[in-house]
Protein backbone atom coordinates (compact mmCIF):
# COMPACT_ATOMS: atom_id res chain seq x y z
CA UNK A 1 0.00 0.00 0.00
CA UNK A 2 1.30 3.74 -0.43
CA UNK A 3 -0.17 7.12 0.51
CA UNK A 4 -3.58 7.59 0.64
CA UNK A 5 -4.09 3.62 0.99
CA UNK A 6 -4.18 2.92 -2.44
CA UNK A 7 -2.60 -0.54 -3.54
CA UNK A 8 0.55 0.09 -5.97
CA UNK A 9 0.28 -1.65 -9.39
CA UNK A 10 1.13 -5.53 -9.82
CA UNK A 11 3.76 -6.36 -12.24
CA UNK A 12 2.55 -9.96 -13.94
CA UNK A 13 4.42 -12.63 -15.25
CA UNK A 14 2.65 -12.43 -18.88
CA UNK A 15 2.02 -16.12 -20.23
CA UNK A 16 4.43 -15.60 -23.50
CA UNK A 17 7.89 -14.41 -23.83
CA UNK A 18 9.56 -11.50 -25.65
CA UNK A 19 11.88 -12.27 -28.69
CA UNK A 20 15.09 -13.23 -26.94
CA UNK A 21 12.92 -15.55 -24.98
CA UNK A 22 12.63 -13.60 -21.60
CA UNK A 23 10.01 -12.72 -19.66
CA UNK A 24 7.54 -10.53 -20.39
CA UNK A 25 5.67 -8.47 -17.69
CA UNK A 26 2.76 -6.03 -17.21
CA UNK A 27 2.22 -3.63 -14.53
CA UNK A 28 -1.15 -2.24 -13.69
CA UNK A 29 -4.50 -3.11 -11.51
CA UNK A 30 -5.67 -6.29 -12.98
CA UNK A 31 -8.11 -4.84 -15.80
CA UNK A 32 -7.92 -3.93 -18.85
CA UNK A 33 -7.20 -5.46 -22.80
CA UNK A 34 -3.38 -6.81 -22.28
CA UNK A 35 -4.80 -8.21 -18.73
CA UNK A 36 -7.74 -9.69 -19.91
CA UNK A 37 -5.56 -11.57 -23.29
CA UNK A 38 -3.01 -12.95 -20.93
CA UNK A 39 -5.89 -14.17 -18.82
CA UNK A 40 -7.45 -15.88 -22.44
CA UNK A 41 -3.64 -16.81 -23.35
CA UNK A 42 -3.54 -18.97 -20.16
CA UNK A 43 -6.78 -20.12 -20.21
CA UNK A 44 -6.20 -21.86 -23.46
CA UNK A 45 -2.54 -22.49 -22.65
CA UNK A 46 -4.18 -24.71 -19.48
CA UNK A 47 -6.83 -26.41 -22.42
CA UNK A 48 -4.15 -27.35 -24.51
CA UNK A 49 -1.87 -29.12 -21.34
CA UNK A 50 -4.99 -30.99 -20.30
CA UNK A 51 -5.76 -31.92 -24.36
CA UNK A 52 -1.87 -33.20 -24.50
CA UNK A 53 -2.37 -35.40 -21.72
CA UNK A 54 -5.25 -37.39 -23.15
CA UNK A 55 -2.99 -37.81 -26.11
CA UNK A 56 0.08 -38.81 -24.03
CA UNK A 57 -2.16 -41.29 -22.19
CA UNK A 58 -3.43 -42.60 -25.64
CA UNK A 59 -0.34 -42.98 -27.51
CA UNK A 60 1.53 -44.44 -24.56
CA UNK A 61 -1.14 -47.31 -24.49
CA UNK A 62 -0.30 -48.38 -28.02
CA UNK A 63 2.09 -51.17 -28.06
CA UNK A 64 3.47 -49.34 -31.43
CA UNK A 65 4.38 -45.94 -31.20
CA UNK A 66 7.86 -45.45 -32.77
CA UNK A 67 10.19 -43.48 -31.37
CA UNK A 68 9.71 -40.62 -33.82
CA UNK A 69 6.57 -40.25 -32.35
CA UNK A 70 7.64 -40.67 -28.43
CA UNK A 71 10.09 -37.65 -29.37
CA UNK A 72 7.40 -35.42 -30.65
CA UNK A 73 4.91 -36.15 -27.93
CA UNK A 74 8.19 -35.41 -25.35
CA UNK A 75 9.23 -32.03 -26.88
CA UNK A 76 5.01 -31.04 -27.04
CA UNK A 77 4.88 -31.69 -23.22
CA UNK A 78 7.95 -29.86 -22.69
CA UNK A 79 6.49 -27.12 -24.26
CA UNK A 80 3.36 -27.62 -22.25
CA UNK A 81 4.86 -28.19 -19.21
CA UNK A 82 6.87 -25.12 -19.61
CA UNK A 83 3.85 -23.18 -20.63
CA UNK A 84 1.90 -24.38 -17.24
CA UNK A 85 4.64 -23.47 -15.04
CA UNK A 86 4.49 -20.17 -16.30
CA UNK A 87 1.16 -19.85 -15.61
CA UNK A 88 1.28 -21.18 -12.55
CA UNK A 89 4.51 -18.86 -11.17
CA UNK A 90 2.50 -15.65 -12.59
CA UNK A 91 -0.65 -16.74 -10.32
CA UNK A 92 1.65 -17.86 -7.39
CA UNK A 93 3.10 -13.85 -7.32
CA UNK A 94 -0.53 -12.67 -7.27
CA UNK A 95 -1.28 -14.58 -4.66
CA UNK A 96 -0.20 -12.77 -2.14
CA UNK A 97 2.92 -10.38 -2.90
CA UNK A 98 5.64 -13.32 -4.07
CA UNK A 99 8.23 -12.30 -6.47
CA UNK A 100 7.46 -12.84 -9.79
CA UNK A 101 11.00 -14.59 -10.62
CA UNK A 102 9.33 -17.72 -8.42
CA UNK A 103 11.19 -17.66 -5.65
CA UNK A 104 8.38 -18.57 -3.58
CA UNK A 105 7.53 -21.29 -5.71
CA UNK A 106 8.21 -24.57 -4.11
CA UNK A 107 11.45 -25.38 -7.11
CA UNK A 108 11.94 -29.61 -7.57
Amino acid sequence: MSGAGREEPAARLLPWTGPEGKPCYLVGDGTGYVWRMADDVECVQLGMADALLGHADALLAEQRATGAELRYLARRLVESLRDVRRVAESRGARLGGRSEDGAALRRV
